[in-house]
């Protein structure tokens, strides 16, 4: 089953981690023939729910953390289900897409297939994307995030975040094969929410727990040289798609 390692930050969560282009869904989306129902499977705070929600009749969105859920958005044709990804408790043959955001490498896959398997109507779409780190136009502000993410944090990352450095290139998908694409989320950050979205990393959370303190007050001071009070900063974060079709 998969890991809950969000439940503690589920505010932050919900407050600072950045939302998906609408290009990604349109292009999900030209390959379902039928928008009836959507499974958004460990969809943390919604947000992957709620762009759904605005082309399917009905979505459901799971997560094994109800506090995540609790900062998800309310919509009359969305249902929140507190469950895992690898046993839910849907009827056989109910979805049209099936979407898993920044998750599926939490995931345990070959379980996750059968359900999705289960779930999904005959060519059921299933999309599975992730970002990567960060970026910006300023070479220093882009050096101090990596030195960031692998000298301080770097020790305090579970193991399953080798998928993300790696795009998702070796995680399994026992799916018929679409094309996929990339894409970029673009964001704005002050530094303070910067910060925030630090803290949000599950590794940053696994540091507290281990020294008692955050990680990000090794890094306060170099930021601030990097950044006018009050500035806002540009990003971008690359987003790694996988797509298939179940064949029934």
């Amino acid at each position: 089953m998969a890991k809950d390692l969000f439940s503690e930050q589920a505010e932050d969560y919900a407050l600072y981690r950045p939302a998906y282009p609408e290009e990604l869904f349109t292009y999900i989306l030209s390959f379902v023939t039928e928008k009836d129902v959507a499974w958004d499977c460990a969809t943390g705070n919604g947000q992957s729910a709620l762009p759904l929600s605005q082309y399917f009749k009905k979505v459901f969105a799971s997560d094994i953390s109800r506090k995540q859920l609790e900062q998800a958005p309310k919509k009359e044709n969305i249902e929140y289900v507190v469950c895992s990804a690898e046993e839910a408790p849907f009827p056989d043959n109910s979805f049209d897409l099936i979407t898993v955001s920044q998750a599926y490498h939490w995931l345990e896959w070959e379980k996750f297939h059968a359900e999705a398997r289960r779930v999904g109507k005959a060519n059921c779409v299933i999309a599975i994307w992730m970002y990567d780190l960060l970026f910006s136009k300023d070479e220093k502000l882009n050096n101090l995030i990596i030195h960031f993410y692998k000298n301080i944090t770097g020790p305090y990352w579970d193991k399953e975040r080798k998928h993300i450095d790696d795009h998702y290139s070796n995680v399994g998908f026992e799916f018929d094969p679409l094309p996929a694409k990339e894409f970029f989320i673009e964001k704005a950050f002050t530094k303070e929410q910067l910060f925030g979205y630090f803290s949000t990393w599950s590794a940053t959370q696994n540091f507290i727990r281990a020294n008692g303190k955050s990680p990000i007050e090794q890094v306060k001071n170099a930021f601030s040289h990097l950044w006018q009070p009050g500035e806002i900063k540009f990003f971008q974060f690359p987003i790694y798609l996988k797509l298939g079709r179940i064949i029934k």
